[in-house]
């Protein structure tokens, strides 16, 4: 892995060298577009509005908009100017209880990797913040954007999760959202065995992209069929549960939990078979 951005902790007078690493991957696929006729790829131009011309790169600059159709330029030093030591360092100001933070607030994290002289400092932060239960709450400048950010242990590691600021969650009291209706207790009662039924413990590698694994079947079906259309069946989209049926469905959910867990504990238990046979 190749560290996207290199510089520092900071909390009170403690200085702890990093890199940072992205801590998620996703594997997009990518397409091209390309011309029904012939199949040639279709590439993107830069084009200038005003004339419809094509700009080479050389010729392109950052401008910002400050009224309406008028732009200042902001060239690689303008954005130097903008101080230096706090580009480069993930300033903590506060530590907070990790209870007291709403989850929608994290939304992107990243490795923390202690550079050359700051493993003591780094076992140092990772330990108090695990034994304390708290998160450092610090500000990040990457590229040209400053961040809010939690810091955070996860086993051997401190991780940078970056966060929202509070002005930028939209306001869910604008939703229309239920408030005073009550439940029935029968209702009440299906709905947490259900929930009992399902719970299981938390198991990431559980959980799979079947969209990208559904289409990515859709393409080798092409590529086999060298090109063609695939005659399918439309899907019926599931109907939304009335009310008066919310009972019923319930019951029908717990059974087909029960059955499902079943399975799995048959199937389990032939494979443990299977594996002392073998042994």
């Amino acid at each position: 892995m190749r560290a996207i951005w290199k510089g520092s902790i900071s909390f009170g007078l403690v200085n702890i060298p990093i890199a940072l690493y992205p801590a998620t991957k996703r594997e997009e696929l990518r397409f091209r577009l390309l011309r029904a006729t012939d199949l040639s790829p279709v590439s993107y131009k830069r084009v200038a509005e005003k004339d419809g011309r094509e700009v080479p790169w050389d010729q392109i600059v950052k401008g910002y908009e400050y009224e309406k159709g008028k732009y200042v330029v902001l060239k690689y030093e303008d954005f130097q100017r903008v101080d230096l030591e706090a580009t480069q360092t993930v300033d903590i100001q506060d530590f907070v209880e990790v209870d007291d933070i709403d989850p929608i607030y994290f939304y992107k994290p990243y490795y923390l990797e202690p550079q050359k002289g700051g493993d003591k400092a780094y076992v140092l932060l990772r330990e108090a913040l695990e034994d304390s239960k708290k998160v450092g709450i610090a500000k990040v400048v990457i590229k040209t954007q400053q961040y809010l950010a939690g810091v955070k242990p996860e086993d051997s590691v401190l991780i940078l999760e970056l966060m929202h600021f509070a002005e930028e969650l939209a306001d869910p009291q604008k939703l229309h959202i239920p408030k005073k209706l009550e439940p029935g207790k029968r209702e009440l009662d299906m709905a947490k065995a259900l929930v009992g039924s399902m719970t299981s413990k938390w198991n990431p590698k559980k959980y799979h992209d079947d969209y990208r694994e559904a289409l990515m079947e859709v393409i080798e079906e092409k590529v086999e069929a060298g090109g063609k259309e695939i005659e399918e069946k439309p899907k019926k989209a599931p109907k939304p549960t009335k009310v008066i049926d919310l009972v019923s469905v319930l019951q029908k959910s717990l059974e087909q939990s029960g059955a499902k867990k079943k399975s799995r504990g048959k199937r389990a238990a032939h494979g443990n078979h299977r594996n002392k046979k073998a042994a």
